[in-house]
């Protein structure tokens, strides 16, 4: 076989049903290859966009999502859907095709040192220059890929490699001695968690994204002990959000029930979450008088932010069965009584009039698909609303950008997360700023003809930073106004064979979402939306989470029916 055929045999045994890429000089062996291999690939319109697939692929069906990229400008747009992979624990491989081993360091036409830059945004990176090192090499990325704390890693393959014979065996043993990630809990600090969260009178669970491979035991042990559950942004739909138990996202844009919990629990359980800032806001004024039992897979992230008082590492589904089995029913009683009134008196609350709001619409697309799609979001004022109005009670059933926060991901993410799951409707929710940022991929979907609602909150504004210039910039709107070149997103849509509506008013937007879902086939929904909204509640930057703005969530004289709870 030749280098490229051992790719495709090396991916095909690692399970690999799809692969995102676009092809060029480079690596035009393993496409060679690819054109005789059973594995199904999707043309991309942009790299980026191949890896944002991937990692979506890979949230949505716990499969290793799988990238190709050519040299040079190929693997140098993987950066930005590498770095949102990593800081979001996805298991990706991305394949790149390099220069041929002589040139490498010469300035070769398309020559990135693509194994150098992306050291810092991989979990772990190769470059393959001898035939016979493909088997380990690939073998090893999907291993570290999915094993301990998932994330990226990057295989690099210099063309001569792609094009040499090779003789021998495809098996390769897993051999890192610096590697072994700690799976089970050691049993006296599982014993010391339990004394810890038995002592408390009033404990909070904070679910992340480590838990959306863990949902049952996550849900078993909330149900078990009846701690209330607070789940961050990565942690949406690990714990159904309509459970009494349930009190929405903390931190930044969280609702106030959840900080407020924050704020007054004297116990944190921490499971499968790193204590992002924009969770814990100001470190001196989070949880002051808590004691936090930290648990997580990945040893760097204890005591990293916040200190654990009792650390366990291990994986999820090994510590918390047995946690939950030490502990039994505790008494919560009045603290689950004072987190019902703070519910009560803060549910998620908006204004209606002429011009939708964001927030309305949300509402709308919640109860078209009563909970039961996939969704994706762009990054902006529409994600935070998503995570607040339109939360999935699934696990892998939310995907967006956490930690590097990657406008142009919800797009691309829609069309992975719909291959990793074929037939389940899935909802991009979009701002008109965001989306653009890899529109192209409207031709891929159009392409695939994969059953995606893209919904276009469009308020003419890139209304996050436009937010935080009104309330701390004095108001000086430095360069968010988008709606004076905005495209027609409906005729946009047309443009690439897709379905594409312009909606201004609630019942046409009733409308339009029935037709949308019923559809079974791309269909973009251009919402024109008040463009002054702001997300509120709001943590300052450098403010505890004690310090929210409530803005519109303080409760008017008669307050309208709640939407979701806070």
């Amino acid at each position: 076989m030749t280098g490229s055929e051992v790719v495709m045999r090396l991916l095909e045994r690692h399970g690999v049903e799809v692969v995102f890429g676009h092809p060029g000089g480079a690596i035009m062996p393993i496409y060679d290859a690819l054109y005789d291999s059973p594995i199904r690939h999707v043309l991309v319109r942009h790299e980026q966009a191949g890896a944002h697939m991937a990692d979506a692929y890979y949230r949505a069906s716990g499969k290793v999502g799988v990238c190709f990229a050519t040299s040079g400008p190929g693997a140098t747009n993987l950066v930005t859907g590498l770095a949102t992979a990593m800081l979001d624990s996805s298991a990706v491989v991305a394949i790149t095709g390099n220069v041929p081993s002589g040139l490498i360091g010469t300035d070769a036409f398309q020559e990135a040192d693509v194994y150098g830059i992306t050291g810092p945004i991989t979990k772990h990176n190769f470059l393959v220059k001898d035939v016979r090192e493909l088997p380990r090499v690939l073998t090893e990325a999907f291993h570290i890929a999915t094993t301990g704390r998932p994330g990226p890693v990057l295989v690099d393959i210099t063309k001569d490699v792609q094009q040499a014979t090779f003789e021998g065996s495809l098996e390769a043993e897993v051999d890192l001695p610096g590697y072994k990630p700690t799976l089970v809990g050691h049993a006296g600090q599982v014993k010391r968690a339990a004394e810890a969260v038995r002592a408390a009178e009033r404990p909070l669970m904070i679910v992340g994204g480590g838990a959306q491979c863990a949902a049952d035991e996550v849900v078993a042990f909330a149900e078990r002990t009846g701690i209330p559950v607070t789940t961050t942004l990565m942690g949406i739909g690990a714990f159904p959000a309509g459970s009494e138990q349930a009190l929405g996202m903390p931190g930044m844009h969280g609702t106030v029930t959840a900080n407020r919990a924050i704020s007054h629990c004297d116990l944190i359980l921490a499971a499968g979450m790193r204590f992002d800032d924009r969770v814990t806001g100001k470190i001196s004024r989070f949880a002051p008088n808590a004691t936090v039992v930290h648990i997580d897979i990945d040893p760097a992230e204890i005591s990293k932010l916040v200190r654990a008082h009792v650390p366990v590492v291990g994986d999820l589904r090994d510590v918390l069965p047995r946690l939950g089995a030490e502990l039994g029913r505790l008494d919560v009683g009045p603290w689950r009584e004072q987190l019902a009134a703070w519910k009560a008196r803060y549910p998620e609350r908006y204004e209606t009039g002429e011009t939708l709001a964001s927030q309305e619409v949300l509402e709308l697309l919640r109860q078209a698909s009563g909970g039961d799609c996939i969704v994706t979001t762009e990054v902006g004022q529409h994600q935070m609303f998503a995570a607040r109005l339109f939360p999935t009670s699934r696990p892998r059933s939310f995907v967006t950008s956490g930690g590097l926060g990657t406008m142009g991901f919800g797009l691309p993410a829609a069309i992975g997360a719909a291959m990793a799951r074929p037939g389940e409707t899935v909802v991009c929710v979009a701002g008109d700023g965001s989306v653009q940022m890899n529109v192209q991929e409207l031709a891929t979907l159009y392409k695939l003809q994969l059953p995606v609602v893209i919904a276009i909150l469009n308020n003419g504004m890139l209304g996050m930073v436009r937010q935080w210039q009104e309330l701390f910039h004095a108001q000086r709107y430095s360069e968010v106004y988008l709606a004076d070149s905005n495209p027609d997103f409906a005729k946009l849509a047309e443009a690439y064979g897709i379905e594409g509506h312009n909606v201004f008013d609630r019942a046409d937007a009733e409308a339009r979402i029935a037709e949308a879902f019923a559809a079974k086939k791309p269909v973009l929904l251009n919402f024109f939306v008040y463009e002054a909204e702001k997300v509120f509640p709001m943590v300052p930057a450098g403010a505890g989470v004690d310090e929210m703005i409530l803005g519109d969530q303080e409760a008017p004289e008669a307050p309208r029916e709640p939407v979701v709870s806070a």
